[in-house]
């Protein structure tokens, strides 16, 4: 599906600062932080919330300076820094930004990880929150727990600050590597809707979806809702597991290079993801069986009206070669993805090209 006949315009550098950025929230009102054409290539920088977990390892001045520069009653009503929106020349509502993923390389060499009172399992930890904070090693491409400590309290305000070497510093997971996966939790287009939106849910504008592989090397085609897109980055992440059970994944900051493209030749109802081998559909509700039910029904969607397959060969196939997973449980509106292999399909599968 995607363009192979695009070529790059134009490299646009894009700094999270107070001035480029929004905290918690998508809203259609904002003023765009930068304009591109179709075609263009963006580099952004995508700063994470948790930065203050570790702030001597995690906080670089700029960094320190965009904390200090927010007021805490402006980061509302999600916690996620939010680097935009950008603006995509032509864009209006029904078409599709095709936004191609092409590198997402840590900021510094620390990430942190918290077990938060959101966790799927808080109350089995005797409702405590608990931070490890991960290491990077950049020749093999893997993470490890440096120290953990117990948060005081709950992490109610986005951005805290926590000054760990006044905290109880303990050892965690020695001797295990976690394989590192570089991706955006959180990215998506401004919905059509008055005032801010949190970006805490996933929807179809896309936002917190928390796909582990909506990362470089991916594809992401999201409905463009209001004109010009609005598109944004951030929630950085470095690993995370599907489910993301504890309530976050490795959350470190990341330099992203991504192109955007406007499609006007095809439409789709949800944040649809491409990926070398396969195509992977998204559904989102706070019942986990109806978000299971909405990526179904998706996937019979791109089955039918763009793999061309009939309604009971698209229900069967689906059952015999479509992998349902849960992508997390714990931002409220629940997610699954379902995953079809693009190889069994006689022509790629997906939306014609053009």
């Amino acid at each position: 599906m995607a363009r192979d006949d695009i070529v790059p315009t134009a490299l646009h550098q894009l700094p999270a600062t107070s001035k480029t950025v929004h905290w918690g929230y998508f809203d259609p009102a904002l003023a765009p932080a930068l304009r591109v054409r179709s075609g263009d290539l963006i580099r952004a920088e995508a700063i994470t919330h948790h930065a203050g977990d570790a702030p001597e390892l995690m906080m670089d001045e700029p960094i320190q300076r965009l904390f200090r520069e927010i007021p805490v009653a402006d980061r509302r009503p999600g916690v996620h820094i939010m680097t935009g929106p950008i603006f995509v020349e032509g864009a209006k509502p029904g078409d599709m930004l095709e936004v191609r993923y092409l590198q997402m390389a840590p900021r510094v060499d620390y990430g942190s990880n918290l077990a938060a009172s959101w966790g799927y399992l808080y109350q089995e930890f005797d409702a405590r929150e608990r931070v490890t904070i991960y290491g990077i090693d950049r020749r093999s491409n893997q993470a490890s727990a440096l120290y953990a400590y117990d948060f005081p309290g709950k992490y109610q305000v986005p951005g805290t600050i926590t000054h760990c070497p006044e905290c109880n510093r303990q050892p965690a997971l020695e001797g295990v590597r976690v394989p590192m996966r570089p991706h955006l939790g959180t990215a998506g287009v401004a919905p059509n809707v008055p005032g801010r939106v949190s970006t805490i849910p996933p929807g179809r504008h896309g936002g917190n979806i928390d796909n582990w592989r909506i990362g470089a090397g991916s594809t992401m085609y999201y409905p463009v809702a209001v004109d010009g897109g609005l598109f944004s980055v951030g929630d950085p992440h470095i690993s995370q597991g599907d489910g993301e059970l504890s309530g976050t994944a490795i959350e470190a900051s990341l330099n992203v290079l991504f192109q955007i493209i406007l499609r006007k030749d095809f439409s789709f109802p949800s944040p649809l993801l491409e990926s070398p081998d396969c195509w992977i559909v998204h559904g989102f509700d706070e019942d986990l069986n109806q978000a299971m039910r909405h990526a179904a029904l998706d996937m019979l969607h791109l089955l039918t009206e763009h793999q061309h397959l009939s309604r009971n060969d698209a229900y069967s196939l689906m059952s015999v070669a479509a992998d349902f997973g849960v992508t997390q449980v714990v931002d409220g509106r629940k997610g699954i993805h379902v995953r079809i292999a693009r190889g069994i399909f006689p022509q790629p599968a997906g939306p014609e090209r053009r």
